[in-house]
């Protein structure tokens, strides 16, 4: 009889246990579903929120720069009035402002070659804007085009042989600054000569003089923004005329170089003219108290390590002085 009453009251014990589990779990349907929905709506204020912050947040800010009112090269104009004009000088304008390594290697550059080429324009009569149809050529450094053009002035062999550069397996003067220079002088005054515009004497410097001639007899116009030429050609002037833009004023577009960060002159030198031959160019150079390099440096025309000299020309070259 008292086991029968344990286990009755052990029973009921559990059920109670039982019980109070069973109703401290239970959830109400319709506050369950509220609670979902409260939840998605959180996530989605949140997104909105980030999304919102994005919008409101540009990773950065570019400002286009104002075209000038006006824009002239050598003397000539380009004509403002004319949309077409307006946007392919625009379009190099642009490049111009915001490739940023590039222009800041050029204006440094510019420190050391424009006053060499301003003095040899001055001495052939050539508007001082032409500096910057170098900057188009090469960006003022030795280059080699794919076709073969070399140097700051870009010279093809045969053309430069024409206006009086040594080119040979030794000497290259295409890489002569003064000399490549002064044949430019002669190929642009020859030009204007011809064309009676400096902007039409530029594009031919691109495309050659007689193609140029052959696209302004077909399209009766001898204006250079009237004419329908190449792609390189249609944007080498305006090209040009952004060049000398920028570089005119280059703190104007956001270039702020220090002076002493410039590249400064070639060091001084003395001049050692040579009319014969050069058995090795390195012993050359230790005679002269310099290294190779620097030999080389001062005078990247010379591209062989010797000289042979058969036409017996006379080269000067420059030997730095310590």
């Amino acid at each position: 009889m008292k086991a029968a009453k344990h286990l009755f009251i052990y029973i009921m014990g559990a059920a109670t246990v039982i019980g109070f589990i069973v109703l401290t779990s239970y959830t109400d349907p319709d506050k369950q579903k509220n609670a979902t929905n409260s939840t998605t709506v959180d996530q989605n204020t949140t997104q909105d929120n980030s999304s919102q912050t994005m919008d409101t947040d540009p990773v950065q800010t570019v400002n286009a720069p104002s075209l000038p009112d006006s824009i002239t090269f050598a003397g000539e104009h380009l004509p403002m009035d004319n949309f077409d004009a307006r946007e392919r000088f625009d379009r190099e304008f642009l490049s111009m402002c915001f490739w940023h390594s590039k222009m800041i290697a050029i204006i440094k550059l510019s420190n050391r070659y424009f006053p060499i080429m301003e003095e040899i324009f001055k001495e052939h009569g050539l508007p001082d804007d032409f500096k910057y149809l170098a900057v188009t050529e090469s960006s003022l450094r030795n280059a080699t085009s794919p076709a073969g053009a070399k140097g700051i002035w870009q010279f093809m062999p045969a053309t430069g042989k024409e206006y009086g550069l040594v080119i040979n397996s030794e000497i290259d003067e295409r890489y002569h600054i003064e000399k490549a220079t002064a044949a430019a002088c002669k190929y642009l005054k020859k030009s204007y000569k011809k064309f009676d515009s400096w902007l039409l004497a530029a594009a031919a410097y691109n495309m050659g003089g007689p193609r140029l001639k052959t696209r302004i007899e077909a399209q009766h116009t001898n204006k250079y923004f009237d004419l329908y030429l190449n792609q390189e050609t249609s944007r080498y002037v305006p090209r040009i005329m952004a060049a000398k833009e920028v570089m005119t004023d280059p703190k104007k577009y956001g270039f702020n170089i220090a002076e002493k960060d410039l590249y400064v002159p070639l060091p001084k030198f003395k001049i050692v003219t040579v009319d014969g031959a050069i058995s090795s160019w390195s012993d050359f150079a230790k005679e002269h108290n310099i290294s190779y390099r620097e030999l080389k440096v001062f005078n990247p025309w010379i591209i062989s390590t010797k000289l042979t000299n058969k036409s017996r020309h006379s080269f000067d070259v420059k030997v730095p002085t310590k």
